[in-house]
């Protein structure tokens, strides 16, 4: 049976959850072998250079779209500042966390987007961001009532949550921002501009590292992450954003604790508890009210 467009495009986007996804579950083993910044910061350069050679290949820049280059540099650090707290965090907490709490993402998009490009969202998506945002509250606290009222969160969730608001202000800044370049070439300049503030923070990581020496974890996760996390979920996103709309391209965000779970279980790392289900299913259930809507 010959599938339409649009089902390929959901098919696209449930693989970019799944490989967003890895990158928790391989970070959090790859961690406490390698400081996370400076992992980063050569996933952000190799990723830069890499796209670069695509772009010389398949469509050169024109002088006019490398102008304002401070751009790149300013949605590069915000965007680097998601992956490094993300690194941060999967040092000091699950991967199952931090990933419930990257399910707050798009209400935060939601409220940014708001007050940079006054784009409005419906009643039907909001009501979907609260469910959702119950469901990742419940995760975190892995579904203790007490903890939940006194809502104290754990030292790697409170790094992750700068994280999960940089992350939601760089797609209201892009649009902001963005100039008409094409995507390739808007892309490699966010991946330079973000590797530039990393290598800075970290270069004495960089040089300390014994980088020889890194168990084969390490490079397992920089290959995933500059092949997968980067590479392949850029093109996912371009095919599925042409034929989707945005809020169906968001909704697959809610799917990233639960192939998380899938991740870790396949990779030795255990199950939840049966009380966290619970929120990881709230999840789900925003995820297709927004596929409805």
């Amino acid at each position: 049976m010959q599938l339409s467009e649009t089902a390929k495009a959901h098919i696209a986007m449930l693989f970019f959850s799944m490989f967003v996804a890895g990158t928790y579950a391989l970070g959090n083993i790859a961690v406490p072998f390698v400081d996370g910044t400076a992992l980063m910061a050569l996933r952000f350069l190799i990723s830069g250079i890499l796209m670069g050679g695509v772009i010389l290949i398949t469509c050169p820049p024109e002088k006019r779209q490398l102008t304002r280059v401070w751009r790149y540099l300013l949605l590069g650090t915000v965007f680097a500042t998601y992956f490094a707290a993300l690194f941060e965090a999967l040092a000091v907490t699950t991967a199952i966390s931090t990933s419930a709490m990257f399910t707050l993402t798009p209400f935060l998009t939601a409220v940014f987007a708001l007050l940079l490009v006054r784009q409005s969202t419906s009643a039907h998506v909001l009501m979907s961001l609260a469910i959702a945002g119950v469901g990742a509250i419940w995760v975190i606290f892995r579904g203790d009532i007490d903890a939940m009222m006194s809502f104290e969160l754990g030292r790697g969730e409170k790094i992750f949550f700068i994280g999960v608001v940089a992350h939601a202000l760089y797609v209201p800044l892009a649009r902001l921002l963005d100039d008409g370049e094409p995507v390739p070439v808007f892309t490699f300049g966010v991946l330079i501009g973000g590797s530039i503030p990393l290598i800075a923070v970290s270069y004495p990581e960089i040089l300390a590292t014994d980088w020889a020496a890194m168990p084969a974890i390490v490079w397992v996760t920089l290959a995933y992450v500059v092949i997968f996390a980067t590479l392949i979920t850029f093109a996912l996103l371009i095919y599925a954003n042409k034929r989707l709309s945005g809020t169906r391209v968001m909704a697959y965000t809610y799917l990233v604790p639960s192939w998380v779970i899938a991740w870790n279980a396949v990779l030795g790392r255990g199950f939840v508890e049966a009380s966290v289900l619970f929120g990881i299913g709230l999840t789900v259930v925003a995820m297709l009210m927004l596929l409805r809507g």
